[in-house]
């Protein structure tokens, strides 16, 4: 019940919430100059740093209107005079998604420090089965992909994520739904190199695990297929499905928590802003820099 957040969560919490988050903005944007090469900065009700951290909290609080969200902004924090109309507001977390995706990227690097990397990929449905032939929504762009752990076909997209032990997120790559996890994992796991990575089944490439260790330094394991000739204990695969459970873990709390598969965007743009809003909503989460 998004639409009832101001009558059920305690007011106290969102203002520290929000100051948390606008004190990390704050901290992070100077080093960005690109964000002050703009034309009459002076006359902005808002500086960056608010809208920034006004959008990542939307997606904390898991909101996916964004109506209903600038409905709650100016019944819960700020006054209307004080806050930008509703299209302008949105027309400015557009134009910041790169300082969003910059700052993402920065808490990104803390990753490359813990013990190991997980990489697996989400499937990010745009509309219901049995409208995937007939829709238009991004038509062009996504196509019908198939589930496996749901073993069913969908349309839409698929996000291919790399997590760390601790479940930070890394790097990522979104792509159409047919495409394959194996296809896009050298760029998913290039942006920041881990050491030590694990894949499932999907990404059994003896070729692929000898590109990234040549050219990255990345020792990635998976584990083996029944027809593969390759002689893997039985501890040893009961050691890497336990390891791999933590990605699992989070992308449970992303759909279920941060709604990362009800995003209502019908841009490209759009849909970047909020996928890396809510990556980085969830990274100042992991890293203990915001209360959930």
């Amino acid at each position: 019940m998004q639409e009832h957040f101001h009558f059920t969560i305690d007011q106290a919490k969102i203002q520290k919430q929000y100051a948390a988050i606008l004190f990390f903005v704050s901290e992070q944007l100077p080093c960005i100059q690109m964000y002050l090469q703009r034309r009459n900065c002076h006359l902005l009700k808002q500086e960056d740093e608010a809208i920034i951290a006004i959008h990542i909290l939307g997606k904390l609080l898991g909101f996916t209107s964004e109506r209903a969200w600038y409905r709650f902004v100016i019944g819960n924090l700020f006054t209307k005079e004080m806050f930008p109309e509703r299209s302008r507001y949105n027309r400015r977390c557009r134009s910041l998604r790169w300082a969003i995706k910059w700052i993402r990227h920065q808490l990104a690097k803390r990753g490359q420090h813990h013990a190991y990397a997980v990489v697996d990929s989400l499937p990010i449905e745009l509309c219901h089965h049995a409208r995937m032939y007939r829709v238009k929504r991004f038509q062009g762009i996504a196509d019908i992909g198939y589930c496996a752990s749901k073993k069913m076909a969908y349309y839409g997209f698929k996000l291919h994520l790399q997590i760390t032990d601790q479940a930070l997120p890394m790097g990522y790559v979104l792509t159409e739904a047919s495409c394959h996890d194996r296809t896009v994992a050298e760029t998913v796991m290039a942006q920041l190199p881990h050491p030590y990575t694990l894949g499932d089944k999907g990404y059994v490439s003896q070729a692929l695990q000898k590109k990234l260790y040549d050219e990255y330094k990345i020792a990635f394991w998976t584990p083996a297929r029944k027809n593969q000739r390759v002689a893997q204990s039985k501890e040893w695969k009961q050691w890497m499905k336990q390891k791999r459970k933590i990605v699992e873990t989070a992308f449970s709390v992303l759909v279920d928590s941060f709604r990362i598969t009800e995003i209502r965007a019908n841009s490209v743009s759009g849909f970047e802003t909020a996928l890396d809003g809510i990556l980085l909503a969830y990274s100042l989460v992991v890293l203990g820099l915001v209360e959930r």
